[in-house]
């Protein structure tokens, strides 16, 4: 959900966005330089961290793995 709101620009920082942006695309631009200044990133960050450890990844892939094993060898 968008919420609606109201800001003030210096004329001239104002139309420099107009020039980079253009109207209809000022309001996602914003957002986005916004965004990572006012959101809690340490969850991604941390989620990056993992991914990026390749000793972790590989060990949690062998225990998925085997887990995955263990799954189509229990009886139904």
């Amino acid at each position: 959900m968008h919420k609606r709101m109201t800001i003030t620009l210096d004329e001239a920082v104002y139309e420099g966005l107009y020039r980079t942006v253009g109207k209809r695309r000022m309001s996602q631009f914003i957002e986005d330089l916004v965004r990572p200044h006012v959101m809690d990133t340490s969850l991604d960050n941390g989620y990056r961290a993992m991914a990026a450890d390749k000793e972790r990844e590989t060990e949690a892939r062998e225990w998925s793995d085997a887990l995955a094993r263990d799954m189509a060898d229990e009886a139904r």
